[in-house]
């Protein structure tokens, strides 16, 4: 079990709540519902947001960065990583939170499939920010540059005003010449970050790989396929995005060629239903002369290889002095993926997991969050957090699992919420939001083409909208 030891035993807790004033970095899904739970619990809570709107990653921008593989560290950032043809791949009855469904609306803009296009989840998180007054919280065009402890236990933050951002609704907007106009220095009692992990990429290390003369590109910047119409492109991943994206750049590429680290060697074999589709084991090697050797002893003139690998936890405003880190993309020490126990519980983080069903999972993390911070939840000891977390590193050791899988949860992160839900008090997860992800992972699994617009859990729908006929 890829999380720490669970132990279902209701917590202490304490008589003595406090309200505390945070800053909460980011105002996506993570950050809207951390604003929700702090505020409910009684604390002052102000949200730093550096765009124009609510929603993070799912705002969609038709821009790209100049830099394809965004290894240049001065590089003006789009944050959004959406692609324009991307829809969920979990049905909204799954990933709504748990007291405001992710339900069909009326409107012309609206999007009625259970499998909505990306404009519909970040209109439901408008929906979900204006329906609990979070927007009100928000600090918009105001990026956070500086997080740092101070000797008294408070956190200094340092946030500018910026004029210009980049979204779907302001194409003529532009990101590279933003310009900075205000700079201020507040004190806050606690900080919550909340800023994703979609920005900072991973890429494929590829021998060879400096003299082939090729383009080379993160998913991070794919929005259309028109631009490989006619090429040879080689996609590496195995991700959700990589399925996705190389579905939809076979409509015009010349040829698709999908590389896997998770497959045999000999791993050669053509994508049912496609002409222009052929799936690998992993790069071998890049050469000189345009091609690309595939440890299948496969070789490939190619135009353009796309890394569908993933990405970095990446916090370059946070200075705890070396007391939080990232290696080899473990964040931590972090008590159960969320609190670093000698900053506890001043700083806290939402939304580190993955592969999971993220907008339920940040619902509960947030309400530990909040509860912590009140005093009405109470913490093991620094020394029995430590303890815990060795002790979960050992077992993922012992496991085999890598260092850079520690924060992916899978099929542990019903567990993890449930275990979550009993600190806070609160009801555990749904049966029906169980069963109903299993039944999408084999449906996904049968019919990887259509498994958005196919599925047989009906019953599971319908015991879904009974359940969230208290909430409408």
């Amino acid at each position: 079990m890829n999380i720490l030891t669970i132990n279902l035993a209701m917590p202490p807790v304490s008589l003595s709540v406090k309200s505390r004033h945070v800053a909460v970095v980011g105002a996506g899904a993570a950050g809207l519902v951390a604003a929700r739970e702090l505020h409910r619990e009684g604390h002052s809570v102000v949200v730093f947001e550096r765009g124009n709107e609510v929603g993070g990653t799912w705002v969609y921008t038709p821009r790209t960065e100049p830099n394809p593989l965004r290894l240049d560290p001065n590089r003006p950032i789009v944050h959004t990583s959406l692609y324009s043809s991307l829809r969920t791949n979990l049905p909204r009855e799954v990933m709504g939170f748990r007291d405001f469904p992710f339900v069909t609306l009326p409107g012309e803009n609206r999007d009625p499939r259970r499998f909505p296009g990306h404009r519909e989840v970040l209109m439901y998180l408008k929906d979900f920010a204006r329906e609990f007054g979070i927007e009100e919280m928000v600090r918009f065009q105001t990026e956070v540059v500086k997080v740092r402890i101070l000797e008294n236990g408070k956190w200094k933050v340092r946030s500018k005003k910026t004029s210009s951002f980049d979204n779907e609704n302001n194409d003529d907007t532009d990101i590279i010449n933003k310009s900075e106009v205000e700079l201020d220095d507040e004190i806050y009692d606690a900080v919550v970050v909340c800023n994703g992990h979609f920005t900072e990429p991973r890429i494929a290390e590829i021998p060879g790989i400096n003299l082939w003369p090729g383009k080379q590109m993160h998913s991070h910047n794919y929005r259309i396929p028109e631009p490989f119409r006619d090429q040879v492109v080689i996609l590496i991943g195995s991700s959700s995005s990589a399925v996705d994206i190389c579905r939809d750049i076979a409509a015009v590429a010349k040829e698709v060629h999908v590389a896997s680290r998770s497959v045999a060697d000999e791993t050669y074999t053509k994508q049912h239903g496609y002409d222009n589709m052929w799936f690998h084991s992993m790069i071998d090697s890049a050469r000189e002369d345009g091609t690309v050797v595939f440890r299948n002893g496969k070789m490939v003139l190619a135009d353009v290889i796309m890394h569908c690998t993933g990405y970095k936890y990446h916090f370059p405003f946070l200075d705890t002095n070396g007391i939080v880190t990232v290696d080899d993309n473990r964040l931590g020490p972090l008590y159960n993926h969320v609190f670093p126990p000698a900053l506890t519980p001043s700083l806290s983080f939402v939304g580190i997991p993955w592969k999971i069903v993220p907008f339920p999972l940040f619902e509960f993390q947030s309400k530990w969050i909040a509860g912590v911070l009140s005093g009405r939840i109470t913490l093991p000891s620094q020394k029995e957090m430590m303890e815990d977390i060795k002790a979960f590193y050992s077992s993922l050791e012992a496991s085999g699992i890598p260092k850079r899988y520690t924060h992916c949860i899978g099929e542990s992160q019903f567990e993890y919420n449930n275990w979550l839900a009993t600190q806070c008090g609160c009801q555990c997860t749904e049966k029906w939001r169980k069963q109903m992800y299993s039944a999408t992972s084999e449906n996904k699994r049968l019919r990887p083409e259509t498994y958005r617009d196919e599925w047989e859990d009906h019953h599971l729908v319908l015991e879904a909208h009974e359940d969230f006929i208290k909430f409408t």
